[in-house]
């Protein structure tokens, strides 16, 4: 059995690499997609990480049925490969990166609490991914044409269901139990490119915290000022508010990287108004770390608190950790290598030292993602139907194929017909294992697999 090489397996010579990738379009939730943008439970059988056959077997017989959901139903689009991550919880295994970044920032907040206990953060790290569709996006004011709620972006298991492409999802309903400061960390689910630094699962933290007349007397006081909470003005109170988010999250910063400079821009969010981001130098570049704002009045209003303020900040773990550990590959989350994961033993933030770099294995496939001019000739055979081509369903066949095997999924070339208009696209696909070199056999397996149901599922035509 041969050890696959790295030449590239091109289907058709007009297709050139002149194009880039399509960028990431949805920032509907704080910052973390954009800028990203995982060790198992030790009772979980992690055989499907990196094994060619295994993957095989999962992709041709899944499940159809999980929780009392239909998996083959034609309005839900989560695969098996998504749903086999379902409660793993990197975020609560003690050790992993991921806890390590969640326990520093959860006791800083406590611990900015001081002895007070009316400020006191509670923390919620278990609650369901599985949220309502109106609790992901309706409840946040996320418009209905919002191109994230597309299932391009989003993974519906039903139209009146979704797993949470954020922890804002259980933001209102936190508020409604009358929570008025709490700490929300769990793992978050969105179609995505294939890349190093994106995942269709990551994991993030929210805090919220929402102020009464108490808050304001104790930030008076502090403040040395003689006012009387009564005659502040509704504008002097946000003030306050963004004025404690921002001081708030640059202690939280520094907590983690040290004494660095930051920078604060304006940004907008759906569910906060204003609504900032935050910047750090690290590193000798300028890196965006969280996304915040005050909470918007029409979200306090809908959950009975009428016009109460309060603030909101958002942030990717592996966003985090990634930079922090230096970590190159967010894959590497994931794997249960203890290479891996005694580099983390002591809980704290440390350097993370590569153990192994095998070679990847490029193969290309191109193909006509739609029928052009009603006029223009085809020979397809596929369903002239099934013509509303987009990347994330591609990445999506891929990674449900070829799993963690598969590094990147980049766009080389977009070729338009003259004569037709028809589109054709060419994708190359970087395969690397991170703990053995893969065979030209299992390599070009997958990729026959990857051609086959790009066909059948999307509709494409092969060129």
């Amino acid at each position: 059995m041969s050890v696959a090489s790295t030449h590239q397996y091109a289907n058709n010579s007009q297709h050139d690499t002149s194009i880039n990738r399509h960028p990431a379009i949805n920032k509907n939730i704080w910052l973390s997609r954009s800028l990203i943008s995982k060790s198992l439970n030790s009772n979980t059988n992690n055989s499907r990480f990196f094994s060619t056959s295994k993957i095989l077997n999962d992709e041709q017989n899944p499940s159809t049925n999980f929780r009392g959901y239909d998996l083959s139903d034609s309005e839900c689009n989560v695969p098996p490969n998504i749903v086999s991550r379902l409660g793993r919880n990197l975020h609560l295994q003690p050790k992993h990166p991921l806890n390590t970044i969640k326990t520093i920032i959860e006791e800083y907040w406590q611990k900015r609490s001081g002895e007070s206990k009316s400020i006191t953060f509670a923390t919620r790290d278990d609650l369901d991914p599985i949220v309502a569709t109106h609790d992901n996006f309706d409840s946040l004011l996320i418009e209905p044409d919002h191109v994230s709620r597309s299932k391009s972006d989003t993974y519906y298991l039903n139209p009146q269901t979704v797993l949470r492409t954020h922890t804002s999802a259980h933001q209102t309903t936190l508020l409604k139990e009358g929570e008025d400061r709490f700490l929300v960390t769990g793992d978050v689910y969105r179609r995505d490119e294939i890349d190093a630094s994106h995942y269709p699962i990551f994991h993030q933290m929210e805090g919220v915290r929402m102020f009464n007349d108490d808050d304001f007397a104790s930030l008076m006081f502090t403040s040395n000022s003689d006012g009387d909470v009564k005659n502040l003005t509704e504008e002097e109170k946000f003030k306050i508010v963004e004025n404690d988010l921002k001081n708030g999250l640059e202690g939280m910063v520094r907590e983690l990287f040290g004494d660095v400079e930051m920078r604060w821009g304006e940004d907008y969010f759906p569910f906060t108004d204003p609504s900032f981001e935050l910047e750090i130098y690290f590193n000798d570049e300028w890196l965006e770390v969280l996304g915040c704002g005050v909470v918007h009045q029409d979200i306090v209003k809908a959950v009975g608190r009428g016009n109460q303020p309060g603030w909101a900040f958002g942030l990717g773990l592996e966003r985090l950790a990634m930079i922090l550990f230096s970590i190159p590959d967010i894959r590497l989350f994931w794997s249960d290598d203890q290479r891996f994961h005694s580099q983390f033993e002591s809980g704290e933030i440390v350097t993370f030292q590569p153990y192994s770099k095998y070679p990847p294995c490029f193969k290309d496939i191109s193909f006509w993602t739609d029928n052009g001019d009603d006029n223009g000739e085809s020979d397809s055979d596929v369903d002239k139907s099934m013509s509303a081509f987009h990347p994330n369903d591609f990445n999506e066949i891929v990674r449900d194929i070829a799993g963690d095997l598969v590094e990147r999924v980049e766009l080389i070339d977009e070729f338009v017909h003259p004569k037709t208009n028809r589109v054709s696209n060419c994708f190359r696909i970087s395969y690397r294992s991170m703990d053995r070199s893969l065979t030209n056999e299992e390599i070009d397996a997958l990729q026959e697999r990857v051609r086959d149901v790009s066909v059948s599922k999307l509709g494409v035509e092969l060129r």
